[in-house]
């Protein structure tokens, strides 16, 4: 990821991710971008998360983990996911619309941290800055940054993001996991 945004290309993918929302929740088409209309930063791959929530409480959430696509778009496509196919929520409804708040999480390059036992990892993680992909086989799961907001300490953490990808809290202390780490962006309306 280069540099961070600026407050302008900020705004312009909160407003490009409501949009999309506002498009799809009024049956509209959502429109296709013109990627010459944006800065260099916004037209180069990206991958973020797009959170909703209403009156501070979850309301959907979805991201990529790899950039694979121009920033902006990829925004815009998250948007709609999190809105409408986060599969623990029915999907955003019209009278929502207006409660709802955006938020966009800009994600660096997953890297692969390195550790020799549980305790290792668990000093090596940086709450508050990293976030974690854990990786078994085909399960995997993540949780971004802001997540050590709730869950303070790396035991913690990592106990929850195991039982997220379908495993017993504990198996990050007794099988030897994939660790990733990223750090994220985060901005959202009102910011």
């Amino acid at each position: 990821m280069t540099k961070e945004l600026s407050r302008v290309e900020r705004e312009i993918l909160l407003k490009t991710a409501r949009q999309a929302i506002k498009n799809r929740a009024i049956g509209e088409k959502i429109p296709r971008l013109n990627l010459d209309e944006f800065s260099s930063r916004m037209r180069e791959k990206g991958a973020c998360f797009v959170t909703l929530t209403i009156k501070g409480v979850l309301r959907g959430c979805v991201g990529s983990l790899e950039a694979t696509q121009p920033l902006i778009m990829d925004v815009q496509e998250r948007a709609t996911g999190a809105a409408f196919n986060d599969p623990r929520f029915p999907s955003l409804t019209l009278a929502e619309l207006d409660n709802v708040q955006v938020e966009i999480s800009r994600l660096t390059k997953p890297e692969v941290l390195e550790y020799s036992s549980a305790q290792d990892l668990q000093e090596k993680l940086r709450p508050g800055i990293d976030g974690v992909i854990l990786r078994h086989q085909s399960h995997r799961a993540t949780f971004l940054p802001q997540v050590w907001e709730q869950l303070a300490t790396p035991e913690l953490f990592l106990s929850q993001l195991c039982l997220k990808m379908g495993f017993d809290s504990s198996a990050w202390k007794k099988t030897r996991l994939l660790v990733e780490i990223y750090q994220a962006e985060k901005f959202s309306e009102g910011d």
